[in-house]
């Protein structure tokens, strides 16, 4: 979705509801296509002194494996976004508190992809007591226990184990 921004940069008083869908199915993070339903984005787009204030929801289902026991998870997921965005920053301004659009077309759609991947975990649990996959067998250790010996010694400690002994 792109966007014209220079009746909000020219101080006009208006604002936008913002209500739509983005296909992001094709997009792949690590090998997986986790985007299984489009992100619908909520909100509105508002002149805020010569700038405009950006702030929608975007939400959307997500299915990865989990990183401990492969197991695939899916979650439904709500983030809030807010930007403000500008044509031109002064020179005492902090660059990291605005979003400079250039030729005053905001993409949208590249706005909200972006802050997506950035808000995805780099690691994707199915819950924080996953208990992972057994080392030695790979039997999904949240399921019961394996029948592996429970005391395995790296053979490179051996030594020492016999130390103990």
């Amino acid at each position: 979705m792109l966007i014209d921004l220079k009746k909000y940069f020219s101080g006009e008083n208006i604002s936008q509801q913002i209500d739509y869908t983005i296909d992001l199915s094709a997009v792949e993070i690590d090998g997986v296509k986790p985007f299984v339903s489009p992100v619908h984005v909520v909100g509105d787009l508002k002149a805020f002194a010569s700038s405009a204030e950006l702030n929608v929801t975007v939400q959307y289902a997500f299915s990865m494996p989990c990183n401990r026991c492969l197991k695939e998870t899916r979650k439904e997921i709500s983030h809030s976004i807010s930007h403000v965005l500008v044509n031109r920053l002064n020179d005492e301004e902090d660059f990291d508190d605005y979003i400079v659009v250039e030729g005053e077309k905001l993409d949208l759609d590249e706005l909200i992809y972006s802050d997506i991947i950035l808000l995805t975990p780099s690691k994707y649990v199915c819950s924080d007591d996953c208990k992972g996959l057994c080392p030695v067998c790979g039997k999904n250790l949240n399921e019961g226990d394996c029948a592996c010996a429970k005391q395995q010694t790296d053979p490179r400690l051996e030594a020492l184990r016999q130390l103990l002994d």
